[in-house]
């Protein structure tokens, strides 16, 4: 079926037909520009999920990804980043072989269709001035028609007329014949005219109308399969990456069936195994010779030997494990908030604040000017109270930012570690110095070839210049290799050790390891601050002796601070850690030890209720008298 013969006089649907088609195919292509935003979306969120987990470079975060679970996690980061590119590998094709293609071809195809439009048009035209010709032609005719008519009657009329002169009878006479041969020319035009037409219309209708239709007939068939290929291109795109993405998932699922939680859990005793043997039987002391008391050499706690009590920050300190004894308020005093008190409330006018801006933050100090400033100084202690206060204030302060430290500054030879992982970092060393012993050798013969070539043929290069390169080189591996031999002695030293140890002797090193590393083990625990940090720093340059005995009973009938002052809560302050103590605004308090300097004051509701709370948040009223006493 031809356009041409069945549609022939529906030149106009035909138009907003085809101008329909065009815009069903602007829409398809704006349709796929849509999917390729989405596809390049997805794919940059799927990059920007697999970039925030990856772990950091150099940081602690990257040690544990050697665990077989972790290291398929991060398989699968690795393999979401590829999946990424695949999508990002649909939006390129899509936009090139559909969205390029098929804006060109809307183009040609808005060219043509007005093209083929413009020939239907001037054919229209064309007809219609036929048809007007003819019409022209036919009133012309007509009109002499009715002329000669009229000319003729009026002939006939003057020639019975008796009372007309001849001349004027003549004169009709002539004038109706020439009426007459107007009549036959306009007769004869208008014969050949509709001729014409005739001709002419049967052209337009049965030759140039069918051809231009044909045309756009063709046109609207190669735009529909047109459209048909892009639609199964936009399925091939897709599926061209379905194998790629196959291979991403089946990694996926290859990464997760390495996961081997038994070598993990090795791992893991490899990581963090000490070396220590288990503390033997506690002997039995004998309290009934008072002068002289028994020690357990296996004792976790030797804090009674020679009546001293000698906390050694450094690697011989106490190997006290606070958990295990009654002397427990040591930790009450360590309650006291460490942290800078928070600022008064916004809304508050200055003038509220009789007491002035928050006390600014104190600039750290090394632990050992701190223990040195404690120890000279000639404070005025009453009571092992005082004592207290200047522990909780000064040696809490210290936050985890010091047991950073602890980690970090080591001896060269890792003494400072337990023996099994002393072990190991001793082996990690010994194989870097070899990585870079192979690397300087490496250079080394490099160099060494370059000079052999420079010597066979000069005008290379001077095999002098690199002798000094060589020396170097020489010179590195020997310092080097005296690195290796010095750890590796170190190391057999440790490894020689470890497994000749007898019982008895198991016994000895494991109280001796406990005193080494009570500051990271016993001590970690009692100086434990109120929100979990640890806020202590081993030193091995201090030692501080106390009598035993006066500071255990000091902690054990412990007196009631006396009231120095009262105070007035300007705010509400809901006391949420531990060593404070919650107020309500307007409520009066009694003070019993006032701001040190740390921005708290402590403060007392009754006997069994007393705790620190910002100074800014009180208007504090001390007794003169009891102050100066």
């Amino acid at each position: 079926m031809s356009w041409g013969t069945e549609l022939w006089d529906q030149f106009d649907n035909l138009e907003k037909h085809t101008q329909w088609g065009i815009d069903v195919l602007e829409k398809y292509i704006k349709f796929v520009k849509e999917r390729t935003e989405i596809e390049l979306s997805y794919a940059k969120q799927l990059r920007n999920l697999s970039k925030k987990y990856q772990p950091k470079k150099n940081s602690k975060e990257e040690e544990e990804y050697r665990y077989t679970s972790t290291r398929a996690f991060l398989a699968t980061l690795n393999e979401m980043n590829d999946y990424a590119g695949q999508h990002e590998v649909i939006s390129e094709n899509m936009t090139s072989l559909i969205i390029g293609e098929l804006t060109r071809y809307v183009q040609e195809l808005k060219q043509e269709r007005k093209s083929h439009f413009h020939d239907g048009r001037k054919a229209q035209q064309h007809i219609e001035t036929c048809w007007k010709q003819l019409e022209a032609s036919k009133r012309r005719f007509e009109r002499d028609c009715k002329e000669a008519d009229r000319a003729q009657q009026y002939f006939e009329k003057m020639d019975a007329d008796i009372n007309v002169t001849k001349a004027d009878v003549e004169k009709a006479r002539q004038q109706a014949q020439l009426r007459h041969q107007m009549a036959e020319d306009s007769k004869a035009e208008y014969s050949s005219t509709l001729q014409k037409f005739n001709s002419e219309q049967h052209d337009h209708y049965y030759t140039h109308i069918p051809n231009i239709f044909q045309k756009i007939q063709e046109m609207e068939e190669r735009r529909i399969v047109r459209i048909g290929e892009s639609m199964k291109t936009f399925a091939d795109v897709d599926r061209q990456v379905i194998p790629i993405i196959g291979k991403c998932l089946d990694e996926i699922t290859k990464a997760a069936e390495s996961v081997d939680h038994k070598n993990d859990s090795q791992m893991v005793i490899e990581a963090f195994k000490s070396g220590f043997e288990p503390p033997g039987d506690v002997d039995f002391e004998d309290f009934t010779q008072p002068m002289k008391r028994t020690v357990s050499e296996s004792s976790l706690s030797n804090s009674r030997g020679d009546g001293k009590y000698e906390p050694k920050f450094g690697g011989k300190s106490k190997g006290k494990l606070w958990p295990f004894i009654k002397k427990n308020k040591l930790m009450s005093l360590l309650t006291s908030p460490h942290q800078p008190p928070p600022p008064p409330p916004a809304s508050a006018s200055p003038s509220a604040v009789p007491n002035g801006p928050q006390s600014p933050k104190q600039q750290k100090e090394p632990l050992s000017h701190r223990f040195n400033e404690f120890m000279t100084s000639k404070p005025k202690i009453h009571c092992f109270r005082s004592l207290k206060r200047g522990l909780s204030l000064k040696l809490i302060t210290l936050n985890t930012q010091v047991w950073s430290l602890i980690e970090g500054a080591g001896p060269e030879d890792f003494s400072n570690l337990p023996p099994e992982q002393r072990r190991k970092k001793l082996q990690q060393k010994v194989d870097e110095l070899n990585k870079d012993i192979q690397k300087e050798m490496d250079q080394r013969d490099a160099l060494t070839k370059m000079k052999d070539v420079y010597i066979k043929n000069p005008q290379m290069g001077d095999a002098a210049s690199v002798d000094h390169r060589l020396s170097e080189l020489e010179q590195n591996i020997e310092k080097l290799r005296l690195e290796v031999q010095k750890f590796e002695g170190w190391l057999a030293e440790v490894e020689g050790r470890l497994p000749s140890r007898t019982e008895q002797a198991r016994r000895q090193s494991g109280l001796y390891e406990a005193q080494n590393t009570s500051a990271v083990n016993s001590c970690a625990q009692d100086r434990e601050s109120p929100d979990g940090s640890y806020t202590e720093e081993q030193s091995q340059e201090t030692e501080m002796k106390v009598p035993a005995t006066d500071f255990d009973d000091e902690f054990d009938d412990e007196e009631p601070l006396p009231t120095i002052g009262t105070c007035k809560a300007l705010y509400t302050f809901e006391g949420q850690n531990e060593g404070t103590i919650s107020v309500a605004e307007g409520e009066m308090l009694y003070v019993i030890e006032e701001d040190k300097g740390d921005g708290w004051t402590r403060i007392r509701r009754n006997e069994d209720e007393e705790g620190y709370v910002p100074t800014s948040y009180v208007e504090v009223y001390l007794d003169k008298n009891a102050k100066d006493s």
